[in-house]
């Protein structure tokens, strides 16, 4: 019943009142009638009282099985009244326009891209069952990203099957939408994109270590799976992060992660290398020869590092990537090691939080309210070298350099959690290996690349 007080106390005053009425101003049918009246609102307050009750019984009856839909920035859900199931579809949207500085004319590579077109969903059975399914239709082809579902045993322990991204590079490891930059750094190239495999995960001594190992299918650099795997030959993945301070509220090192991660595996044939490295304009400056195979043992190692205090964040990481390889399929086996390593900073000029997990405005953009969402400056130097014992045999001095010295310079614009608008200039400065002509064959690194990537973004 939803007002029993309401009851109680008319029927109470009702009482009192008939109680104390003067015998001597009232005859016995007045008396009558005013007792009849008090009946009639008593009966009338039960009956409006258990009509309440019904109702109430009636809809604590359905809740249980009426579902929640929501509709906001993070996408559309649709969830059980106990959210213990919920299916969610979210989607990105990524318009590039990348603009060429003093590329010799002759290299058309001025052009608007699609760079990412994602319908993505997900979803949840039994609160411990997880799934996730990302198709690609940007770029020149559709294709399969992420598929796999998940185990969630407890805080401690939760397994993930199928295809999805191999933890050892960090920055690749954060979200499309969330990067400093429109494209991450060239230390990316040297660690393995999306896999097959299965790996296990969780957060231990109070959240402060988190763990991930894994067994997938093995990559080379910059590799991406293309869902078959039919060698005998896997890679084991290991990941270990702390945040000790991170239960410490107001300590500057709160916001302070680092830790490792590796890989150790075989690889074999011109899949198991490299497709070629590329710069932060997306295009190649090294690549081993068409002949070259890998063959045998490659490992990678990764220490790392992210802080975040209050509008500065900062990452970093350093990528050790050996491979060993072949001139043919029968030819003497060389081990390579190449290198790479990346400090990127941005600040909130307006005052919101920095996160790996990306900014959120305090307020969107609106000119009739007068509000103009979120800014952010952003910079980052990297450096990729290669292995000086590629050349010339396994790769060409003329037509590839043995090192890029890269930096950017970016502003972030968020119009709301949704909305992005981001523009990088990138410059990037070619080294070459002993014995390389004045001037390389591929033209491309006849000059530094400098760039403009400008890119409009709907996440949700």
């Amino acid at each position: 019943m939803r007002n029993p007080f309401k009851f109680s106390a008319a029927v109470l005053s009702a009482a009192f009142f008939t109680a104390t009425l003067p015998a001597a101003s009232a005859d016995n049918t007045d008396l009558q009638a005013l007792r009849a009246q008090v009946q009639a609102l008593e009966q009338q307050l039960k009956v409006l009282a258990r009509k309440i009750e019904i109702k109430e019984e009636a809809a604590a009856a359905v809740a249980p099985t009426t579902p929640k839909i929501t509709i906001n920035d993070k996408g559309f859900t649709l969830a059980s009244a106990d959210a213990a199931n919920s299916i969610k579809l979210r989607g990105l949207i990524q318009l590039d326009n990348r603009l060429f500085f003093r590329d010799g004319g002759g290299i058309v590579n001025n052009a608007f891209i699609l760079r990412r077109a994602r319908l993505i969903t997900e979803g949840v059975f039994a609160k411990n069952f997880s799934f996730q399914l990302v198709p690609e239709f940007g770029g020149s082809a559709v294709s399969i990203l992420d598929a796999n579902f998940g185990i969630a045993v407890n805080k401690w322990l939760s397994l993930k099957f199928g295809k999805f991204k191999s933890p050892v590079g960090l920055e690749l490891l954060q979200s499309d939408t969330w990067t400093f930059f429109n494209e991450r750094s060239i230390v990316t190239n040297l660690v393995p994109n999306r896999d097959l495999g299965v790996q296990a995960s969780g957060d231990i001594l109070d959240g402060t270590l988190n763990y991930t190992i894994g067994v997938f299918g093995g990559l080379g650099d910059g590799g991406t799976s293309n869902n078959a795997d039919f060698d005998n030959d896997k890679d084991a993945v290991a990941r270990l992060i702390a945040s000790p301070f991170k239960a410490r509220a107001g300590s500057p090192l709160q916001g302070l992660s680092f830790g490792v991660s590796g890989s150790i595996g075989r690889e074999k044939t011109a899949a198991g290398r490299t497709g070629g490295y590329r710069t932060d304009g997306q295009q190649t400056f090294f690549s081993y020869l068409a002949a070259t195979v890998a063959d045998g043992q490659n490992w990678r190692i990764s220490p790392q590092l992210d802080y975040r205090l209050g509008s500065i964040g900062v990452l970093g990481e350093y990528v050790v990537s050996t491979i060993n390889v072949r001139t043919t399929a029968t030819g003497p086996k060389t081990e390579l090691q190449n290198k790479a390593w990346q400090i990127a900073a941005g600040y909130v000029l307006t005052g919101e939080d920095s996160s790996y997990a990306g900014v959120v405005p305090k307020t969107n953009f609106d000119l009739a309210a007068g509000t103009w969402g979120a800014f952010e400056v952003v910079g980052h130097y990297s450096n990729l070298k290669v292995d000086d014992a590629s050349f010339p045999v396994f790769a060409s001095a003329a037509t590839s350099a043995d090192e890029a010295k890269a930096f950017g310079l970016g502003l972030n614009w968020y119009l709301s959690k949704a909305v992005h608008f981001k523009i990088d200039y990138y410059q990037a400065r070619f080294g070459f290996a002993p014995g390389a002509p004045a001037i390389p064959t591929t033209q491309i690194l006849r000059q530094d690349e400098k760039s403009f990537i400008t890119r409009f973004q709907l996440a949700f």
